[in-house]
């Protein structure tokens, strides 16, 4: 019933920019923290970026300083400022959202079906 879908993914230059948007839909009640993870093929699944309920964020600090993380909250939505892009950059990206949905137990865990960044000259 929940449903979180990634937009944005592409192919990019290194050096250059990409914006991520993750929508949430659904039976939902609440959303606390919403957030990006990535994942490299021969690689370990890396927490990108962090953004709670009340605004505070964080960071991997391989993406320190270059992303951003945001959330629209009225829209259901959060979104990953991606700059100055190297090709370690490339991988899948998915969001996630603690989510408290109409029917459930209690909060869980939802995740994006994921969006491909690929950084290449």
């Amino acid at each position: 019933q929940v449903q979180l879908v990634e937009s944005g993914g592409g192919l990019v230059q290194p050096g250059g920019s990409l914006r991520l948007s993750c929508a949430a839909s659904g039976s939902i009640v609440s959303i606390d923290s919403m957030g990006w993870y990535r994942q490299t093929p021969g690689k370990q699944r890396e927490l990108v970026a962090t953004c709670t309920s009340g605004g505070r964020t964080s960071y991997s600090d391989s993406v320190k300083g270059r992303f951003t993380i945001s959330r629209d909250n009225a829209k259901k939505t959060v979104y990953l400022q991606m700059n100055s892009l190297k090709y370690d950059d490339t991988a899948v990206y998915n969001c996630y959202g603690h989510i408290l949905a109409f029917g459930s137990r209690g909060w869980d865990d939802y995740w994006g079906q994921g969006t491909q960044v690929t950084v290449s000259s």
